[in-house]
């Protein structure tokens, strides 16, 4: 076994048979993905989807009626194989020169107590041991010297891979069928922190539920990737969030105006106020705030088909 992950040699990859997911009846008005049901509307989405690739946002995204967040990835909490580039630091590049074990990154905020929405456009370099994409706590590891489903490996975080198994507490469940290796892919994350459900979303079509229970977690929830792949590159294109109350609602409203803290302070407004708006400003740090499935767990000889590719 090799202690570099590089690109595979070309040869067929080994299948692994997934339980659908199954899917819950979503709420009048509520979240997205959890009101398409029908077989016929995930075919119009997926058929949309294709065709409108090159929209951030399209018809079937869910918060659409929401408001578009700015959240981006933590200079402060990755890897040392992280390097960020692009506009607002949104593109991760993970392994840069090759890879001799995992690395992730951290969202900058938190997400706890509402509605998020965002889409992760993942470069063709599909392959390798593990490439997750999920959410954790603070304490949740962003780096290790071994090729590992870090995502998900304890109680601190909650992560698909690219494998398409669930992973949390070190447990394994089938969730859906493994990428399609050295294919470019859009992974869509919903998190519910009202309902406390996180969904995926793979090319634009819903795959259901992936965990529950998470309005439960007291700690702060943020968004992550990792990869022990080389050279493997992400892009945040969509981030949404659901508007909370009227009060949020303005602020929206208000920061349409106002892009930085400095433009803020020279407002002069009521410190409550003034904190209260500089919540949703990037360049601010903001204040940091156990499911199980019916599916079956991934047993000892699956696991080895599902690495066979070290």
């Amino acid at each position: 076994m090799s202690d570099v992950e590089v690109d595979p040699p070309q040869q067929p990859s080994h299948p692994v048979v997934a339980i659908a997911p199954r899917r819950r009846r979503g709420r009048r008005g509520g979240a997205g993905c959890l009101a398409m049901q029908s077989s016929s509307s995930q075919e119009a989405a997926s058929s949309s989807s294709s065709s409108s690739s090159s929209s951030p946002l399209n018809r079937f995204c869910p918060l659409s009626k929401g408001v578009e967040d700015n959240w981006t990835w933590s200079k402060r909490h990755r890897s040392k194989e992280v390097v960020l580039s692009g506009p607002n630091s949104r593109t991760v590049h993970f392994h840069p020169n090759w890879s001799k074990g995992t690395a992730g990154v951290q969202g900058k905020r938190s997400l706890n107590n509402g509605r998020y929405y965002w889409e992760l456009h993942v470069s063709q370099r599909v392959f390798g041991t593990s490439i997750m994409f999920g959410i954790g706590t603070k304490s949740a590891r962003l780096h290790a010297n071994a090729f590992r489903n870090m995502l998900g490996e304890n109680e601190h975080g909650w992560g698909l891979s690219h494998k398409g198994v669930l992973w949390h507490k070190g447990v394994a469940l089938l969730y859906t069928k493994r990428f399609r290796e050295n294919h470019p892919t859009q992974i869509g994350v919903l998190f519910d922190g009202i309902e406390g459900t996180l969904t995926y979303y793979k090319d634009g079509r819903c795959l259901g539920v992936a965990f529950r229970g998470l309005d439960q977690i007291d700690e702060p929830l943020y968004p992550i990737v990792c990869s022990t792949a080389a050279k493997t590159e992400m892009t945040l294109k969509c981030t949404r969030r659901e508007f909370v109350n009227l009060q949020d609602r303005c602020r929206a409203v208000i920061m349409r105006r106002v892009r930085s803290s400095s433009q803020l302070e020279k407002l002069k407004l009521p410190l409550p106020i003034s904190d209260y708006l500089g919540e949703v400003i990037d360049e601010m740090e903001p204040l940091r705030q156990s499911t199980s499935l019916n599916r079956p767990q991934v047993n000892e000889l699956e696991m080895c088909i599902m690495n066979y590719d070290l």
